[in-house]
């Protein structure tokens, strides 16, 4: 584990953008109960942050995300209650942070430089974008230990289509990244070296617009998915209006007729 000199998430601000690290390398990056504490503060003090427009999610090391921390799970299992109480805290824990993903004002792009399974995966999934190398695999191989990958499902089958989702959950098998794009897990890939440019280029396209506008589209976007065609239209068209009135829709509106560069005041 991470000395207290060694964060175990490091944290750095660039041009609106927050770079957050899984810095774990040798229990390659697994979702401990520190780590999971130490991602959910710093994501939500991200919300908090008006200067920050958006977040980057990377990892150290060969490994982008393990998942759970098996030796952790092992351990508690000696406790009296066989573990129940320390499973649900858990995986309760987890669940928040991958809320807190999606729920996010800010856009939360993930960075795959490696391997990213079961709940790793999980992540790359409740991610708005995600972008990873050309070596880089994703798996749910939960099967293949006796456990179902049942929490990483959620974010993996509100990503790819039943038939695909299906497929990684019932055989546990790698998916490259070629193969991880092509059913829509990730956006897109790149070489190694060109990732983190890659992903910042991406990361200072979306800075530069209305950190408003961006939250009330991301909201609106994952709120609509879940209803039905006419209430989505409903309540998109309410939110359209409301848009509409602020600030930054009329300076917008006006800088593209003034064929200017628009002054965003996010708000």
């Amino acid at each position: 584990m991470p000395t207290n000199q060694q964060e175990i998430v490091l944290e750095e601000v660039f041009s609106g953008i927050l770079r957050l690290t899984l810095n774990d390398e040798k229990r390659r990056n697994a979702l401990s109960e520190n780590m999971l504490d130490s991602l959910y503060t710093k994501i939500m003090a991200a919300a908090e942050n008006s200067e920050i427009r958006v977040i980057i999610l990377a990892a150290k090391g060969a490994v982008f995300c393990a998942g759970h921390d098996l030796k952790e799970i092992t351990e508690a299992r000696s406790s009296k209650d066989k573990g129940i109480g320390y499973f649900k805290k858990l995986f309760d824990k987890c669940s928040e942070v991958m809320n807190a993903i999606v729920t996010h004002p800010k856009p939360v792009i993930a960075e795959i430089n490696g391997i990213a399974t079961a709940a790793g995966c999980q992540i790359v999934a409740s991610c708005d974008l995600a972008i990873a190398s050309y070596s880089s695999k994703f798996a749910t191989p939960g099967v293949n230990i006796g456990l179902f990958c049942s929490t990483p499902m959620v974010a993996l089958s509100r990503n790819v289509s039943n038939k695909h989702a299906m497929e990684m959950l019932l055989t546990g098998e790698m998916v490259d990244s070629a193969r991880a794009e092509q059913i829509g897990l990730i956006n897109r890939s790149c070489d190694d070296m060109l990732l983190t440019d890659e992903v910042n280029a991406v990361a200072n396209k979306i800075a530069s617009k209305s950190s408003l506008t961006l939250a009330a589209g991301k909201k609106a976007f994952y709120q609509q998915s879940e209803m039905t065609l006419r209430k989505a239209y409903q309540y998109t068209s309410e939110v359209m209006v409301d848009n509409m009135l602020k600030k930054d829709a009329e300076e917008g509106i006006s800088a593209f007729l003034s064929k200017r560069k628009p002054q965003w005041q996010d708000k």
